[in-house]
């Protein structure tokens, strides 16, 4: 624990979107950007855990001076489930621990092309699923940082990289994220690049984005958003409206819904709390909050999640479980011997129900400029043995709709608790920008 807190605040570099502009404005350079970065990755290191492998400052300083663009002299972190060809892809396999691929996934073709700089590979859970790395929570090294997003979150909320790329099939970027005491965003379901990232259940998957802030989020989401649809499933959405100076403009005050949920007995003393004094908050700087719940048929959507994400699961690692038994945990075995109990006829109706709530949610909360809920149901638990639970954050996988985390408060252990706000479907510039609204006023 004494090595992550022995790095002073001011040590800390600074957040995407300011070091962005800092760089482009000649007042920083990017080579002292990246070995501020680096100096810190350093120090914090040998405790957090959150890197399977990085990329030498030397190659990174060596290659600064042919990259130009707004990523010029950023360091990102690529989950270790995004193909790179400089550093080994593992997804968190003891199968793959030595996979050096020759190609980029096209996200990371991308951060290149704008002169970001790949930093290293961040730890994941093993596929993805619930295996959990080594790593530990920046804001208390006894608990989890979450998961599967756990390198990426941790090295972001320890102040190492301004800006780290996760994946969430069910909850694991939003979830880490609000344990880690940064932004998470989720953009719409096909918004964000995601050939060449191992994937777990095709119709559930998404890309995300791990920050420090909400300008942060919508600067990394403008550049990295699909711009054409190359790759099955996507769509192109419009860019958030950004000022160069004061970042994303913020919405009106929302009118936001307050949902309760089936789950509501699941969340702690102290998350409740926190959610109820941010509203307080919320409604004196104007907004409307007001309870509400979603039809029953929503909630039966999380055990169509399952089937999916149990099918199509266990697909991907039939093979894995057949050749490499002794290569696998428990964990994955399992899922393959729940997809094989899944029939075709769920798997259809499966599918059917998430694009029919998917088109509907947007008439469902057409009253509301957003849904207002948790993260997670409280601080990040102790140990290392779990992730944490993400049952508020699977409706809005299954759906595929935007969704965002905030911090909003800390406990008595030093551990972050957060807000989410979701949008319907492709609202993912309106939902940013109730995110910076909120984040100021909170």
């Amino acid at each position: 624990m004494s090595d992550l807190n022995a790095v002073p605040p001011t040590a800390q570099p600074l957040g995407l979107f300011d070091a962005s502009r800092a760089i482009q404005s000649g007042k920083l350079s990017g080579a002292e950007y990246l070995s501020q970065c680096a100096a810190r990755a350093d120090a914090l290191e040998p405790t957090l855990h959150a890197f399977v492998s990085r990329s030498p400052l030397d190659t990174l300083l060596a290659e600064l001076p042919a990259a130009d663009g707004p990523l010029s002299g950023i360091p990102v972190g690529v989950k270790d489930l995004v193909a790179t060809k400089d550093l080994p892809t593992t997804n968190g396999s003891a199968i793959y621990v030595d996979q050096m691929l020759s190609h980029d996934a096209p996200i990371v073709t991308r951060i290149r092309g704008l002169g970001g700089a790949v930093f290293g590979k961040t730890v994941t859970t093993e596929f993805a699923w619930r295996g959990p790395g080594p790593t530990v929570n920046p804001c208390n090294p006894s608990h989890t940082p979450g998961g599967s997003s756990s390198g990426s979150a941790a090295a972001v909320g320890a102040g190492i990289l301004p800006l780290a790329l996760g994946t969430q099939t069910v909850g694991s970027v939003i979830r880490p994220a609000a344990y880690c005491g940064i932004v998470g965003f989720k953009a719409s379901f096909g918004a964000v690049p995601r050939e060449d990232v191992f994937p777990f259940a095709s119709s559930l998957d998404h890309v995300g984005f791990l920050t420090r802030s909400v300008d942060d989020a919508a600067f990394a989401y403008n550049l990295l958003r699909n711009k054409s649809c190359d790759e099955q499933d996507s769509i192109v959405l419009p860019a958030v409206a950004m000022d160069a100076h004061t970042g994303v403009a913020p919405s009106a005050a929302p009118r936001l819904a307050m949902l309760k949920t089936p789950f509501d007995d699941r969340l702690t003393e102290e998350q409740t709390q926190a959610m109820a004094q941010a509203i307080a908050t919320l409604r004196a700087s104007g907004a409307i909050v007001e309870e509400f719940s979603l039809p029953d048929i929503y909630w039966s959507g999380i055990d169509a999640m399952f089937c999916l994400l149990e099918s199509e699961g266990g697909a991907v690692h039939e093979e894995h479980v057949k050749l490499f038994p002794d290569r696998v945990t428990q964990h994955i075995t399992d899922l393959v011997k729940n997809g094989k109990l899944r029939g075709a006829m769920e798997y259809l109706h499966a599918r059917e129900l998430q694009k029919k709530l998917r088109k509907e949610f947007t008439k469902a909360i057409e009253k509301y400029d957003a849904i207002l809920t948790v993260p997670a149901t409280g601080a990040a638990p102790e140990g290392l043995s779990s992730t944490g639970d993400p049952i508020f954050c699977a409706l809005w996988s299954f759906l595929g709709v935007p969704a965002l985390t905030l911090p909003i408060a800390k406990n008595a252990q030093g551990l972050s608790l957060g807000l989410q706000l979701v949008a319907p479907y492709k609202q993912d510039a309106t939902l940013l920008r109730i995110g910076k609204w909120t984040e100021t006023r909170l």
